[in-house]
């Protein structure tokens, strides 16, 4: 478990940076040593130390809870091995065979398949709803869930619901609310400063940002139920690497000038995407047309770096399209300093049936967008040079 975090007047920039530095004691290294060992000494018969057995902390791992804790204005935070062994992980906590899971119609395809597959297992039950539409929902809470997920901006979809809202009326029927803020990165939305009681990220995206570890992360307002997962946790073993803490806290320093600039990037994306006649839709919360825009004026720092769009004409021109890209790759996740792209329906959601993502609005010709840290101009004519290759 973290230290006790100190909230104070420090922004999220500094915060960031500053996360683990000069905390080693022995030598004074400025930045934060690995500790790699799995078990403590004593300091005598029935005295462990702060650290006692790697499996439920170790210093390196502790380091990086405490600042994406403070990030996101929590109490706590339990690093894991990626962000599916997170949500995964809250579920075995605090989840009985007659427990409901409220969680969006149009979530992220892992989180869809794994708590469809514990349903089907009658671990709990599930219900898919569209948390835009207050009647869908209203009926949903009439039911009396446990645990409701919310994910926004959506993936891949970019769809906007009010987590402040959605939040007041779950805790109304006693509900628990999580909000798997991966998108947006504690830069630009602060779930828990909106009444929310745990935050999860994918640290896989944004927060580590260079795509070359997995880990994930829960992070609490209350300290009991922080307790009481981290029982959980280290009961069944999810808990990641010193290295891979190490990495993550390394990643984490850049954080916020990796987001803006992406965001910025992304921006100007969106506006050569929206003019040009090869793009049939384009999906992005900037944009009035998406669904939630007002509320993500309101509840987010600012519009993000995915984006979505379908192209216009047969579906037989996706193919050419994505080999005729030379900068974007072709891959699954997001959040890296360089842009990828995904299709969807045969990557993220291809674990969910075609019915579902017809239900979803997960078309064959969307694609999605993680733009990176390449030259702004150097990206667009990329898009450009392939759209030009499609009939």
């Amino acid at each position: 478990m973290t230290k006790s975090i100190p909230h104070n007047s420090v922004r999220q920039a500094t915060v960031a940076v500053r996360g683990g530095l000069n905390s080693d004691e022995q030598y004074g290294s400025v930045v934060p040593v690995i500790t790699p060992s799995t078990c403590y000494r004593y300091h005598e018969f029935a005295k462990p130390r702060e650290f006692d057995y790697g499996r439920k902390a170790n210093p390196s791992r502790s380091l990086v809870e405490e600042t994406i804790a403070k990030l996101e204005g929590g109490v706590d935070a339990i690093l894991t091995n990626c962000g599916m062994s997170a949500i995964h992980l809250l579920t075995v906590a605090l989840l009985t065979p007659n427990d409901l899971v409220v969680a969006p119609h149009d979530c992220y395809g892992g989180s869809y398949r794994l708590f469809n597959s514990l349903s089907q297992r009658g671990l709990f039950k599930t219900k898919f709803v569209d948390q835009s539409d207050p009647v869908a929902l209203q009926e949903a809470l009439a039911l009396k869930p446990k645990l409701v997920l919310i994910e926004t901006p959506s993936n891949p979809l970019l769809r906007v619901v009010d987590i402040e809202a959605i939040t007041e009326v779950a805790h109304a029927v006693g509900a628990i609310v999580l909000v798997d803020n991966t998108f947006m990165s504690p830069i630009l939305q602060q779930p828990l400063a909106l009444g929310v009681d745990i935050v999860t990220h994918s640290c896989t995206k944004f927060l580590n940002g260079h795509s070359d570890l997995l880990a994930g992360v829960l992070v609490f307002k209350d300290q009991k139920l922080a307790d009481d997962v981290l029982w959980w946790a280290n009961n069944i073993g999810t808990l990641t690497s010193a290295f891979d803490s190490y990495l993550l806290l390394r990643g984490l320093r850049t954080l916020s000038a990796r987001v803006l600039l992406q965001q910025a990037n992304a921006q100007k994306v969106v506006e050569f995407l929206v003019n040009h006649p090869k793009v049939a839709n384009v999906y992005h919360p900037s944009l009035p047309s998406n669904i939630g825009h007002a509320i993500a004026k309101k509840q987010q720092k600012g519009f993000g770096s995915l984006l979505s769009f379908e192209l216009a004409g047969d579906p037989v021109v996706m193919p050419k399209f994505l080999q005729s890209l030379k900068l974007f790759t072709l891959a699954q996740s997001l959040g890296g300093v360089e842009s990828l792209i995904c299709h969807p329906a045969t990557m993220t959601h291809s674990g969910i049936s075609a019915e579902a993502r017809k239900t979803a609005g997960i078309s064959d010709q969307l694609l999605r967008i993680s733009v990176g840290l390449e030259d702004i101009n150097d990206i667009i004519a990329d898009l450009d040079q392939a759209l030009a290759t499609i009939a």
